[in-house]
């Protein structure tokens, strides 16, 4: 809810700064206006405004750096992970990420992929007479969505999206000191409905501001997360971004087969944004 508080807010204060500059047009000109006719206003999307009908597609790979904390379990037996950042690089095995958008006029189909496999050394047991677990996780994300531009200009985008996010997730608990059922493994597989938006603006020449977020559930109780990004246009082509992205799950099913997934994943994103067409 407090994502979704915030999100309300930012569109509010975005349409308002629009509002102004309009209802001032008559008077004295709009910041942006000015930065158009001195040659230095830098638009988010020239495709984004008049009667542009083509497909238009972006590719933004990126890397997520995040630090993790929660409650992981299979079969009944539960372990607290806590790793920061600097770990989670530490006990990084492979991963890809990155996300594609494709938008004709109004319409967007964004699309966003993660697929990481991490290891989590000493992770803290619940079950009495276990000094300590090794946790192996492995977590793949999709999530396809739809949306529509609300607001559309030069200076500022405003999307309000909703998407099915598919969830695939791997978990091996290795318990020490080692004995029966010591090495315990599931996975689990469910899709979350998410609703959110999307802020793109223009701030300062060359300077963008990008915020997402979104929340829902569906398998799991709740699902929901937060971007925030800025970005320098390289070029045309070309933007360089960076942020932070805070993403949390709380996934639990029952007995006998319980699989319990209630984490929460923070930490600064970098990537690029290419404009193919």
């Amino acid at each position: 809810m407090k994502l979704f508080r915030a999100s309300a807010t930012l569109i509010l204060i975005a349409v308002g700064m629009v509002a102004r500059c309009v209802a001032s047009s008559n008077n004295p000109p709009c910041p942006e206006n000015d930065a158009q006719q001195t040659g230095a206003a830098v638009q988010i999307d020239p495709a984004s405004v008049g009667d542009d009908t083509a497909w238009h597609v972006t590719l933004s790979p990126y890397l997520w750096f995040p630090g993790v904390s929660g409650t992981v379990g299979v079969f009944g037996r539960n372990a607290s992970v806590h790793l920061g950042p600097v770990d989670v690089l530490s006990n990084f095995d492979i991963g890809l990420m990155g996300a594609a958008e494709f938008r004709k006029k109004r319409f967007v189909l964004p699309v966003d992929f993660l697929w990481v496999k991490l290891q989590a050394d000493r992770a803290t047991p619940f079950n009495p007479g276990v000094s300590y677990i090794n946790a192996k996780l492995t977590q793949t994300i999709v999530t396809p969505g739809f949306g529509y531009r609300v607001i559309k200009n030069d200076k500022l985008n405003v999307d309000a999206r909703i998407a099915l996010r598919f969830w695939h997730l791997g978990q091996n608990l290795t318990f020490q000191p080692s004995g029966l059922f010591s090495n315990t493994s599931q996975s689990a597989n469910w899709i979350d409905v998410v609703g959110g938006g999307k802020i793109e603006a223009a701030v300062a020449p060359k300077l963008l501001v990008t915020i997402v977020g979104d929340a829902g559930g569906g398998g799991a109780n709740l699902d929901y997360q937060f971007v925030a990004l800025g970005g320098f246009k390289v070029s045309k082509a070309i933007t360089l971004q960076a942020g932070w992205r805070y993403l949390d799950i709380d996934y639990t099913t029952g007995r006998p087969f319980s699989f319990v997934h209630n984490v929460h994943q923070q930490g600064a994103i970098a990537g690029l944004t290419i404009r193919l067409k």
